[in-house]
């Protein structure tokens, strides 16, 4: 194996072991409900806060410059064994309280040491093919963040939590074992100055733009799908067998992005980046309008639908972070991609939170199809990139 592939496998376990954290309490909250009784805003308040964590997490690198100045390896670790504390915490915590929220924004923050760094490091190992490079990576996050609906059908919610820290904390051991790239930038001291280009390079707005656009819908959808397809499910099945059967659904919509992420990036480097972004939105968008409309029908077509929805929704991601690699100063592109990440979790902090009181008072049928607002934002935003190309 060659020493880019092996550097790349490492970094691309190393996301997806770190971020199995991220939907731990989405995945384990029906148990917690069990045993507690956690009010509605609560419940949401749980996802929200990882969100919330990661926003002033990354926020707090940007302005450091933590990604450009330091070893992102060292960085990364440190961060995954950070949120693999905080998640175990959450085995002692009372279900729902003030205090497990709290370690659930801590998780989040330290997550923002762990898949923005890792983009600063995949980047380093090409220029001509970092659609591709990217789209690994986030690849590796969309299987970790998939995982917890997997983990959570293995027993009690305390041992899902205790096997996502142990499984983060195996991530740091291989983010430190990565190697960095010929093309891996460091700046000697980082100037503040260059975060500004989020705004006044327009190809840099531009595709910060239709990021935001993108995570209006991603998060929401990765956060509820499981939620939404119980409700459907309830409709033609017993309660019982509706969570299974929706667990192993979510758990199958969120990975199947995984496996799309890879060629949607070898496809960008050849059709161009900002093209790729926009017809994923499209056909994503189109997907949650679908599920709005399959909703309570058979839950094979319900199910089918959110698995492709879960293709289109990640397969864009990747983009726009290659975007800011390709327009960036090289010394200056990891902070720049930590505040493209910084502000798009930043958008899905009331998103998240929004979703279950949306589907309450509207319905999961007009609540999927809000969704698609966000797309259909972001196809917009890219049109400077569009014409250019």
């Amino acid at each position: 194996m060659s020493e880019r592939r092996k550097a790349l496998a490492l970094l691309i376990a190393a996301e997806v072991l770190t971020m199995s954290l991220w939907f731990v309490s989405a995945a384990v909250l029906p148990q917690m409900r069990a045993e507690a009784d956690i009010a509605p805003a609560w419940q949401a308040a749980l996802s929200a806060a990882v969100q919330a964590g990661f926003v002033l997490g990354a926020l707090g690198s940007a302005a450091l410059g933590l990604a450009d100045r330091f070893d992102p390896r060292r960085v990364l670790a440190a961060g995954a064994l950070a949120g693999a504390a905080a998640n175990a915490g959450l085995i002692w915590a009372p279900p729902g309280g003030a205090l497990a929220v709290g370690l659930r924004l801590a998780t989040g923050a330290a997550l923002a040491a762990v898949y923005p760094v890792g983009m600063k490091i995949a980047v380093g190992w090409g220029e001509r093919d970092r659609g591709l490079l990217v789209g690994l990576l986030v690849g590796g996050l969309t299987l970790g963040s998939a995982a917890p609906h997997l983990l959570a059908g293995a027993g009690a919610w305390r041992e899902t939590v205790a096997l996502a820290s142990a499984l983060a904390a195996a991530g740091a051991a291989l983010g430190l074992a990565t190697r960095l790239g010929p093309h891996h930038a460091q700046a000697a001291r980082f100037d503040p100055h260059a975060l500004r280009l989020a705004w006044s390079d327009r190809r840099i707005r531009a595709a910060f733009l239709g990021y935001l656009g993108h995570m209006w819908e991603l998060y929401a959808m990765w956060a509820w799908i499981g939620a939404a397809l119980a409700a459907s499910f309830a409709a033609r099945m017993a309660p019982e067998a509706a969570g299974e059967a929706a667990h192993l659904a979510a758990f199958c919509a969120i990975a199947a992005g995984a496996l799309g992420c890879a060629p949607a990036g070898w496809l960008a480097d050849r059709i161009g980046k900002a093209r790729l972004a926009a017809g994923a939105m499209v056909m994503s968008g189109a997907c949650a309008l679908a599920a709005a409309g399959a909703f309570g029908g058979p839950a094979w077509l319900l199910g089918a639908i959110a698995t492709l929805w879960g293709v289109a929704v990640i397969a864009d991601s990747a983009q726009f972070s290659a975007l800011i690699a390709d327009f960036a100063p090289p010394a200056a592109a990891g902070s720049l991609m930590t505040l493209q990440t910084a502000l798009g979790f930043a958008l899905t902090v009331p998103t998240v939170q929004l979703t279950p009181l949306a589907a309450a008072a509207l319905g999961w049928p007009a609540t999927l199809a809000l969704m698609a607002a966000g797309p259909a934002l972001g196809v917009a935003a890219l049109t400077p990139l569009l014409r250019r190309r």
